[in-house]
C-alpha cells in the first residue's frame, strides 16, 4: 500500500508506526501521555530518533504511568542522563515529570485528559486534504491556542509546533495525503 511521503521506508518502526498509530484517533490517557512525552522530546530532532528510543524511554518512565513519573524524584531524572539509550536533555527529562503533574491536574479537573483534548475539536477529527507532506502546515490556529493553554497549565515543551505534531499523531488532525492508501483504511 502506498504512504505518505514522510515516512522512511528504510525503518521498520518509522513504517509500523505510520501504519499502525499515525492518525489513528487515540482515546487512552497511558497513550495520549506517553505520545506527548515522546512530541516533546522531538524539539530540535527527528522523529525517527525519538522512535528509535521509545522502547528505552518507556523503560526509564514507568511505561508512562503518569502517577510514577509524577512522583519523581530529582534524584531519578538526574540518573537519567547517564542512561545512553534515551535522550539525554535535562530539560526535557525534568519536563515530563512537570508534564506528568499537569497531565494529572487536568485529568482531575476535566475528567481526563481525553475530554479536554478532544473538546478542543468537538470531539470529531478534522479532516485536511493534502497531496503532499510538503503542504502541511507546522502549526495553526488550533496548535497555537491548546499550546497556550497548556503553558498555561504548567505543561513544559509544548510549543504550538510540537502540539500540531502531537495532534496529527493522536488523529485529531488527519494530514495523510491523499495518495496514501491508508487514509482510507481507518
Amino acid at each position: 500500500m502506498k504512504r505518505c511521503g514522510w515516512v522512511k521506508m528504510t525503518n521498520p518502526i518509522y513504517v509500523d508506526y505510520h501504519d499502525q498509530e499515525w492518525g489513528q484517533p487515540l482515546h487512552d490517557e497511558q497513550a495520549l501521555f506517553e505520545l506527548l512525552c515522546l512530541e516533546s522530546y522531538q524539539a530540535g530532532l527527528s522523529w525517527e530518533t525519538v522512535l528509535n528510543k521509545r522502547q528505552a524511554f518507556r523503560s526509564a518512565f514507568f511505561n508512562y504511568d503518569v502517577q510514577k513519573v509524577a512522583a519523581m524524584t530529582d534524584g531519578e531524572l538526574d540518573k537519567l542522563l547517564d542512561n545512553p539509550n534515551i535522550i539525554r536533555h535535562k530539560a526535557k527529562l525534568y519536563a515530563t515529570r512537570a508534564n506528568a503533574q499537569a497531565f494529572v491536574k487536568v485529568q482531575e479537573e476535566f475528567g481526563s485528559f481525553d475530554h479536554y483534548l478532544w473538546s478542543w475539536v468537538e470531539f470529531t477529527p478534522l479532516d485536511n486534504s493534502v497531496k503532499s507532506f510538503r503542504e502541511v502546515p507546522t502549526k495553526n490556529d488550533l496548535s497555537e491556542g491548546i499550546s497556550k493553554d497548556l503553558k498555561k497549565r504548567g505543561f513544559k515543551f509544548v510549543g504550538p509546533v510540537c502540539v500540531y505534531s502531537y495532534l496529527q499523531a493522536a488523529g485529531l488532525i488527519n494530514d495523510h495525503e491523499d495518495s496514501c492508501e491508508w487514509k482510507r483504511v481507518r
